[in-house]
Formats: C-alpha cells, structure tokens, sequence
C-alpha cells in the first residue's frame, strides 16, 4: 500500500474499532490523542477507568499483531501515564490496555488486556 492509502485505511480501522468499543458499553473518550510520549489511537472509557486501545490491521489477524514493537508498546505506556496524569486520581486510575486486530475482511479482534506494563 502507499502511505496515503495505508493511513486511510488505518484511519477507517480505528473508526471501525472505535464504534465496536462504543456499541459494547465503553464510550469513546479520545481518538488519535496525541502527548508528548507518543500517541494512543483510541481512550475508551471504562466505568472510572480508561482502556487505551493500539489498533493494528493487516491481511490477517495474526499479521496484524506482529507489527507491534517493544518500541510501540513503551510509547504507548509513556502516552498513557501522561493521559492519566491528567486525571484526577493521576496514575491511580484504573486502566487497561487492549489490542484491536483488524483483518483484510474487516473482523475485528480485540485482545484486552493484552499488555501488561
């Protein structure tokens, strides 16, 4: 894919996630936040908790969640403790961290969960 049609179609994957998470009770609080550390492609809210949401999307599963690195697994925690340094219980709040894996046909699997900082 070229850039420009690989960032659309990550763009529609994380809209597509986004409504999945909303439809089973975890309101969207942030898309695409962006903070110093890096950024977290969906803020779902869960309860007074968050869960921070990498999506990634390839010809399968699988494929898909081979393409997370250590690299974006620690800019993903740094982004997340800045998110919730803002809060006001700060690092104490609860939170999760999910995977959303999106294949060529557009199933969705998410892995909650899925790091453990």
């Amino acid at each position: 894919m070229s850039g420009a049609v690989s960032y659309h179609a990550g763009l529609a994957a994380e809209d597509q996630v986004a409504r999945d998470y909303h439809r089973r009770g975890f309101p969207v609080a942030a898309q695409r936040w962006r903070g110093k550390g890096g950024e977290i492609d969906l803020v779902a809210q869960d309860g007074d908790g968050y869960v921070f949401v990498e999506v990634k999307k390839s010809r399968s599963h699988a494929r898909a969640a081979e393409r997370l690195s250590q690299r974006q697994m620690r800019r993903l925690y740094d982004a997340a403790a800045e998110f919730l340094g803002g809060c006001p219980k700060g690092l104490n709040t609860q939170a999760r961290f999910d995977v959303a894996l999106i294949d060529a046909q557009g199933r969705i699997e998410i892995v909650e969960n899925a790091l453990c900082a």
